[in-house]
């Protein structure tokens, strides 16, 4: 299992302290990927925000890569929040470590640590608001002729 200290590097946990993430870790699940193996496949339901551990995984959208993540990385998240199914696929390029929180893990946080649930949901927001900065940034790019 991962030591609470290594989950505050995450975004998504910034401001929680270790007490609390201890509460949340019960929530959550451990994983690891083999090379080329999808976490998550665009179309498909997802429930869970993933949290990259050890590894690197890519983002595809159609047969397009969009992004690499690596280990502080998170994933999943949009599915999580709008409950559609996912926009693209994550596929890993090493092998992989992750943990996840679902919905249902959330929901019991917000039961158990309403502060920290609070938390979480603000950092998510910041986290969705940074890469669609990003997004906005690369669109606007002018292109070279």
């Amino acid at each position: 299992m991962v030591h609470p200290h290594v989950l505050q590097k995450y975004s998504l946990f910034g401001g929680l302290t270790e007490e609390q993430i201890k509460k949340i870790l019960p929530n959550m699940l451990y994983e690891t990927y083999n090379p080329d193996e999808f976490i998550i496949t665009e179309g498909k339901p997802n429930d869970r925000i993933f949290f990259l551990i050890e590894g690197q995984v890519v983002v595809i959208k159609g047969d397009t890569v969009l992004s690499r993540f690596s280990e502080g990385d998170a994933f999943g998240e949009m599915e999580v929040l709008d409950v559609m199914a996912s926009a693209a696929s994550i596929k890993s390029l090493t092998p992989v470590t992750v943990m996840s929180i679902s919905n249902i893990g959330l929901r019991k946080v917000y039961q158990i640590d309403i502060a920290a649930f609070s938390l979480i949901i603000m950092n998510l927001a910041r986290d969705l608001s940074r890469r669609l900065r990003k997004m906005n940034d690369q669109l606007t790019q002018p292109v070279l002729v």
